[in-house]
């Protein structure tokens, strides 16, 4: 099997960075939202919102999915089953995906860096339910895309403030408190960029 390589190894690329949205973003579904970049090229961008959650759990996804026949089929410890799902953004919002820590493989998989990758099969689903999954994971659907150059041109209008990924961040459980922690990478504090956009 040929070893796995980057969606994309262009120098200017923000793939494994953050989108955050400033206030001007308004309404859904972008309005304060984290996005997960993990292509980006001069052929457009491709990531996941990151902090706006679907109603249904993942384990409630396994059994509609018909991974598993009922939630006491599930062998993972609680921990693996704690798996974010996520509202990943406004395109294909029927189709899943997984972003996860790079200790899991499958034909299926792409490689973001080589702490992440992304797989869009449900052989990882499968392999949670069963405990054999990755270290972590957060589950998405949904994905948000841009047209090339069209992600540039919002952030040359003050769309969007990026930075280097925190994978804790993207990771975590607490979807409610991504977007002051992703601010915070900037030292930036959510109260200040209100008044200040407000002001511009």
């Amino acid at each position: 099997m040929p070893s796995k390589v980057s969606i994309s190894e262009t120098a200017t690329s923000l793939e494994g960075h953050f989108l955050i949205a400033m206030p001007g973003i308004e309404g859904e579904p972008f309005e304060r939202t984290v996005i997960y970049l993990c292509a980006h090229s001069p052929n457009g961008a491709m990531g996941f919102i990151i902090n706006k959650p679907q109603p249904t759990s993942f384990t409630e996804l396994l059994t509609q999915l018909g991974i598993v026949e009922s939630e006491s089929d599930i062998r993972a410890p609680s921990s693996a089953l704690s798996v974010s799902v996520c509202r990943g953004g406004p395109v294909e919002q029927s189709r899943g995906f997984v972003l996860h820590s790079a200790d899991y493989d499958s034909e299926s998989t792409v490689a973001v860096d080589e702490d992440v990758a992304l797989t869009p099969t449900t052989d990882i689903l499968r392999a949670i339910s069963q405990g054999v999954g990755p270290r972590t994971a957060i589950m998405a659907l949904g994905y948000s895309g841009w047209a090339p150059g069209q992600l540039e041109e919002e952030i040359a209008q003050n769309g969007w403030l990026t930075c280097k990924a925190d994978l804790s961040i993207v990771f975590s459980a607490d979807l409610s408190e991504k977007y002051e922690q992703a601010l915070a990478l900037l030292g930036i504090n959510q109260a200040f960029l209100n008044a200040e956009a407000g002001h511009a």
